[in-house]
């Protein structure tokens, strides 16, 4: 009994006494600031994303690792950036590991809860499809497109054939459609994660769903449109002599033919139906991830489940003239991240610079598991608790040797040819006016510069994005590692 009793009080002292929380992992495509807690949108209805902040940590000046799907969500599940491993373009998901040095022996992110007795779940976009074979203990599946589509295209179908010959087709698109809410993938998705919530489980759970709206086309039911009347909206700022002053590579990056153009959106009086589009969809994706959170709040998991909600990049609503994420500008980079759970504070807002990379190490410390040594991102933890003052970046990269340095006041580009752009955030928030030649600014771009990744990994051999034009050039002027 003696020795039982001496077994037990070890147990307790070294914490495998105690109960793992669970992880409920909430990713959405395409999610930029556009949340009535962000202030992205005076539009924005988003009353269940905004009670969730209410309820943990907000991080308003969150970035992502890419400003497209593949190689943000592969940086993100693998805990490198893009410049370690190559992977600046879309990627299969059970190649990320393949041919690849720096990903070659990797355990992703739900694979490292799996190793450490979590029973792991998941349904919908994570990685860029789903995920790599047998990741997940319980899988729902892939995306089964973006949804149902009409039988024609309501309004955009490229911008002219011989941009759609060449650079194929996008999904992108709008209008109210299908007829309901039930049709639509994410309402699927949210279906089977709520099932899963009311579940008993023997070990703790890593719960993971990914939503695709508001990613393109922009296609919900009319109700979410009439929560946004046209005549009624407001269109982000633009400036048509915007891009006059960027250096060439960053006009190379931005050509995107198969996208609308704003001055197209302007022309045709198109702008405030797209912006009433993607708020309908964010509208729509939030009473989403109400209908799951709602779920968790009635189930026994409540008071013990660590949640996370965030998105894969920003996109852009007609700024620096185009309606695109493919930029290192402030609206393709900056997207929701929060977290939520037993003993985080509630209602905090965290406004200095962030990376969606710390997502991994900052589920890790919240739980408990051990530091994963090939993460290269920091955990979140410290400052949420108020113990790390240290200035903090976030570095966004788009192909290799393009990146952007976000601080807490600027945002610093370098691109592979050595052009540059300096905004002063506090000056010039819609980042009109560069200022990388003004001489009153060269200690910050030089303190900014050496901030720049030193490793900048040539393309991965199964990374690409034919969509990009740069991109398909870079590759092939570069090569592969």
């Amino acid at each position: 009994m003696r020795f039982l009793y001496i077994v037990f009080a070890f147990l307790i002292l070294s914490g495998c006494g105690k109960e793992k929380p669970n992880v409920l992992f909430i990713a959405i495509d395409d999610l930029n600031d556009w949340l009535g807690c962000m202030n992205g949108h005076p539009n924005a209805l988003t009353p269940n994303m905004d009670k969730l902040a209410s309820q943990g940590v907000l991080f308003t000046n969150a970035h992502c690792q890419a400003p497209l799907c593949g190689p943000s969500r592969a940086s993100l599940m693998t805990g490198l950036r893009p410049s370690s491993t190559g992977i600046y373009g879309m990627i299969d998901d059970n190649l990320i590991r393949s041919d690849n040095r720096a990903t070659g022996d990797i355990v992703y992110l739900p694979e490292y809860f799996k190793q450490n007795g979590y029973h792991t779940m998941g349904i919908g976009k994570l990685f860029h499809s789903h995920a790599p074979d047998s990741v997940f203990d319980e899988s729902g599946g892939r995306y089964r497109g973006f949804g149902p589509l009409p039988e024609e295209r309501f309004v955009w179908d490229g911008y002219g054939a011989s941009e759609r010959e060449r650079y194929g087709r996008t999904s992108t698109d709008w209008g109210a459609f299908p007829a309901s809410d039930t049709l639509m993938p994410d309402h699927q998705s949210a279906d089977w994660t709520i099932e899963r919530l009311r579940r008993p489980y023997d070990r703790p759970f890593f719960l993971a769903v990914g939503f695709l709206r508001p990613h393109v086309p922009l296609y919900v039911p009319q109700k979410w449109f009439d929560l946004h009347p046209v005549d009624k909206l407001t269109t982000p700022p633009y400036h048509p002599d915007d891009l006059d002053d960027v250096p060439p590579v960053a006009l190379q990056i931005n050509d995107l033919p198969m996208m609308p153009q704003t001055d197209w959106a302007i022309e045709s009086g198109e702008w405030p139906n797209i912006v009433q589009a993607y708020l309908a969809c964010v509208s729509f994706v939030d009473h989403e991830v109400g209908r799951v959170l709602n779920a968790l709040n009635e189930s026994k998991y409540a008071d013990n489940t660590v949640i996370v909600l965030w998105s894969d990049h920003g996109y852009r609503m007609g700024e620096k003239g185009t309606f695109a994420k493919h930029a290192l500008w402030e609206e393709a980079t900056n997207a929701p991240l929060m977290f939520a759970g037993p003993g985080l504070p509630k209602g905090k807002v965290i406004r200095e610079p962030a990376e969606m990379l710390s997502v991994y190490p900052t589920l890790l410390d919240l739980c408990g598991l051990p530091a994963y040594s090939r993460n290269e991102g920091a955990s979140l933890v410290p400052r949420i608790n108020g113990q790390d003052g240290a200035e903090r970046f976030a570095t966004t990269t788009f192909g290799m040797n393009n990146h952007g340095i976000r601080s807490d006041r600027f945002r610093y580009i370098r691109y592979e040819d050595g052009g540059e752009e300096l905004y002063d955030k506090h000056k010039d928030p819609n980042e009109w006016k560069n200022e990388a030649a003004n001489p009153e600014y060269a200690k910050i771009k030089e303190k900014l510069h050496a901030r720049l990744p030193a490793i900048n990994k040539k393309w991965a051999v199964h990374s690409r994005y034919t969509f990009q034009p740069y991109f398909v050039e870079q590759k092939a002027r570069v090569g592969t590692e």
